[in-house]
């Protein structure tokens, strides 16, 4: 039998980090301790400086000068969290990857269980999240609907608090990468694939560091995203809307007609045809605005311009990974450029 087949499994660790230099180290030291105690498996983490503005680069390339597994690739500005996390899969060569933040909130002590369901024959293992220490009521509620709207919405079930931490096989892996729109939902995505799917419930603590990334305005748009990606719904319902408006309208002349013939007397209330008026150009509006989104992803994906352009390329993988079955490894570990990246040196 050929000798690899004795060798342990590769697994990729992909983390964005977005200037969290206070708390990257908290979390390579954590993450160290748990694959420490999986010895059956091989590991290689990649780290995705996502243009951060403070030591997060060099506290990075720090680490790695100390872990032959870790490799580190940074982006030239920052292009966003879903885009970090694409380029993690990119550069990932394991027979497995998982996903997840650098900020603590996705729990490493979680990984063991993510890798036990995979070797169980599972494609996918979400970790999802069943409450946040120190989150404001306001927002878990927003969580829900937002959940709650893109699966009333979309043909894709997403199970509310499943997120981005997750682990997926190499076949996976492969057919994510293969989808190169720009504008990118992967919890989405993943879960669209269709692939065997099990779950991993957990609490996540507190940022052990550093403030959360995600504002008010950066959830509204991913939101946004993730509606737009995976439904033409309201492109419908705006039609639909527009029948009953208009339906409606012909019934208001018809009755300010009738009124007019029978009784003799016109309908008093410019007031009120004012604010009537009002209201449906702003309906036309938002609608018009609406279909505007559909047409500007349009615009985004005909430019092709690259989907990240990086200024340090992370290491080549260790020769063990060069070894494993020419699946996604071998697609993507330098010639991801070929697939939509553009690098310059430093």
């Amino acid at each position: 039998m050929h000798e690899d087949a004795y060798r342990p499994r590769l697994i990729s660790i992909v983390s964005p980090c977005y200037n969290e230099a206070d708390v990257i180290g908290l979390f390579y030291d954590e993450l160290r301790r748990v694959l420490d105690s999986l010895a059956e498996y091989d590991f290689e983490l990649v780290f995705v400086d996502d243009g951060s503005k403070d030591r997060t680069l060099e506290v990075l390339n720090r680490i790695a000068a100390g872990d032959h597994r870790v490799r580190v690739a940074s982006f030239s500005r920052n292009f966003g969290h879903q885009i970090a996390l694409t380029a993690g899969l990119d550069f990932a060569a394991g027979d497995a990857v998982i996903m997840m933040d650098s900020d603590l909130q996705h729990p490493p002590a979680l990984i063991p269980d993510l890798v036990r369901l995979w070797r169980d024959g599972h494609d996918i293992v979400s970790a999802v999240r069943e409450d946040t220490e120190g989150v404001s009521a306001f927002k878990k509620a927003s969580s829900r609907s937002f959940y709650w709207l893109i699966n009333a919405l979309s043909t894709v079930h997403i199970p509310h608090g499943a997120a981005d931490f997750c682990l997926v096989s190499r076949r996976v892996a492969r057919e994510i990468r293969g989808m190169r729109e720009r504008h990118r939902f992967l919890r989405g995505m993943i879960a669209w694939s269709g692939f065997s799917r099990a779950f991993v419930p957990y609490r996540a603590a507190a940022r052990a560091a550093g403030e959360s990334k995600y504002n008010m305005f950066k959830m509204v748009a991913l939101a946004l995203d993730a509606i737009v990606s995976f439904s033409t719904v309201p492109i419908r319902v705006a039609t639909r809307v527009g029948f009953v408006v208009t339906a409606l309208g012909f019934a208001y002349l018809a009755w300010n007609l009738i009124n007019a013939f029978v009784t003799r007397q016109l309908a008093p209330g410019w007031g009120s045809l004012i604010a009537i008026t009002m209201m449906m150009s702003g309906t036309q509006l938002m609608f018009i605005g609406l279909i505007g989104q559909y047409l500007a992803r349009v615009f985004e994906e005909l430019k092709g311009r690259p989907m990240y352009i990086l200024k340090q390329e992370p290491a080549l993988p260790e020769p063990r990974a060069a070894l494993a079955d020419s699946g996604p490894s071998s697609e993507l570990t330098p010639t991801a450029r070929a697939a939509g990246v553009r690098s310059r040196s430093s």
